[in-house]
């Protein structure tokens, strides 16, 4: 196997499979109402539909990063609004964005040369923007951001 394809399953595992450290994302959201995702349950806590719309951005990001094999702007906000009152059609949205940008990002990654991994986006390593780190470590980092939003979510959920 690729060290593409190892990364892919690697993505597939966080975002809705067997992932190592327990729950995957999509099993963490499973069950989750449009009003439990627009719920605040602390003053300056993000919403789970904010984290859901977050990792849609930055999902979509690295897919655009890894398709142009450069460092790309955002291709959304980094912090998307979730409607304080959402229906269940705006959680549906939410949760399908983020689903197609990691359905497009693992086809990416899948066909991905191994050359590839080594590319760096961007001269300077900034953190706020993701900038200055190879293909490598842009792919990892979404399946860590994957996981680590999916203890924020484990623990929201048991408060809202």
């Amino acid at each position: 196997m690729t060290e593409p394809k190892r990364i892919a399953d690697q993505l597939r595992r966080a975002f809705d499979g067997d992932a190592w450290s327990g729950s995957s994302l999509q099993q963490t959201l499973t069950g989750i109402t449009a009003a439990q995702a627009a719920a605040y349950p602390w003053p300056g806590v993000h919403t789970i539909g904010e984290l859901v719309r977050h990792l849609a951005s930055w999902t979509a990001t690295a897919a655009q990063r890894v398709q142009s094999r450069e460092h790309t702007p955002m291709t959304r906000d980094d912090w998307p609004a979730f409607p304080v009152v959402a229906d269940e059609a705006a959680w549906l949205r939410a949760r399908q964005e983020l689903h197609e940008a990691h359905e497009q990002l693992v086809a990416l990654v899948e066909a991905l040369p191994t050359a590839e991994l080594d590319t760096v986006l961007g001269d300077v390593r900034e953190r706020a923007d993701g900038s200055g780190v190879s293909i490598y470590v842009l792919l990892h980092g979404i399946i860590q951001h994957y996981l680590y939003h999916a203890g924020q979510i484990a623990l929201l959920r048991k408060f809202v």
